[in-house]
């Protein structure tokens, strides 16, 4: 029996979350078109045969500006620190210097895999100089794939477990996370937050989950706040009537019947908390 932690890491928009959700076939990360969606370290859990495979999902690589983005850089440190493997995911239009940076998260010492994602975007003939690059930076585990429709999966899913050390199942093979129902369901909201706004809103927004009550009978209640930082941002996420936030709530209790697999009734608020991306004392509350 072989298993261990394998973090994924990258720049923003590389895919990385949707790679998880790919390689677990299960949605366990949110995805967006927009950057820096990830704010967590999310652990999703592949058990296949005598192998288990304890991927982290983590945030995008950016130089921080502020206490969140501080945070969310150490939650990457961590990840690599704890990494048995490391799979390092590019896209075809990294550059060479990007790539030397990006590097510099990892450790010399830990298995690193180049995925070299969205090649489905590209034509095969401009896909070799990209690996030539990559082998100058002496990384010898290079496998292409496409995240979003899934080639490459079974071959990357091979060169990871390669890699794993020996070593007995941390977890039931059934399981497919550590993190509680109450994570995912604020990250679920959160994710309406992103597709739904543009501009500031999303990034300036959190979600808490302040009651979470499973019933017997009838639906489970489920109170939820979405925090921002100023009011003018609060009127654009409740809109007009409040048609915004009853959008955001309808669509994100399908999500979350989904995933949960029985029904919910969510009762969705907005909050302004200001400055709470720099402030220290909120970000701990609230589980960073």
């Amino acid at each position: 029996m072989k298993s261990g932690y394998v973090s994924i890491i990258g720049k923003p928009n590389v895919g990385k979350s949707t790679l998880l959700n790919r390689l677990l076939d299960v949605k366990l990360s949110i995805v967006s078109s927009k950057p820096q969606t990830t704010r967590h370290r999310v652990l999703g859990i592949l058990t296949e045969g005598d192998y288990q495979c304890y991927f982290l999902d983590t945030p995008g690589l950016i130089a921080p500006q502020y206490e969140l983005q501080k945070v969310m850089m150490d939650q990457i440190k961590r990840a690599v620190d704890d990494a048995d493997v490391i799979v390092w995911m590019i896209d075809p239009w990294h550059k060479q210097e990007d790539c030397i940076n990006d590097l510099t998260w990892s450790i010399t010492d830990k298995s690193t895999i180049c995925c070299i994602n969205k090649v489905d975007l590209i034509a095969k003939s401009k896909i070799l100089p990209i690996i030539e690059m990559v082998k100058e930076l002496s990384i010898h585990d290079i496998v292409p794939v496409s995240a979003l429709n899934g080639d490459g999966m079974q071959e990357l899913k091979q060169v990871v477990f390669g890699h794993l050390p020996e070593g007995p199942f941390l977890y039931p093979s059934e399981d497919i996370s550590d993190s509680p129902e109450r994570f995912f369901v604020a990250e679920i909201i959160r994710e309406q937050v992103f597709n739904q706004f543009s501009k500031e809103v999303p990034y300036a927004s959190c979600v808490v989950i302040d009651d979470f009550k499973e019933r017997e009978k009838g639906k489970d209640y489920i109170r939820a706040v979405i925090y921002v930082e100023r009011e003018s941002q609060k009127g654009i996420l409740i809109g007009k009537g409040g048609a915004a936030l009853k959008k955001v709530g309808a669509d994100a209790r399908k999500e979350i019947e989904e995933f949960l697999g029985r029904p919910v009734y969510l009762d969705l608020w907005v909050k302004v908390r200001a400055k709470w991306r720099k402030d220290k004392r909120f970000l701990k509350e609230i589980g960073y």
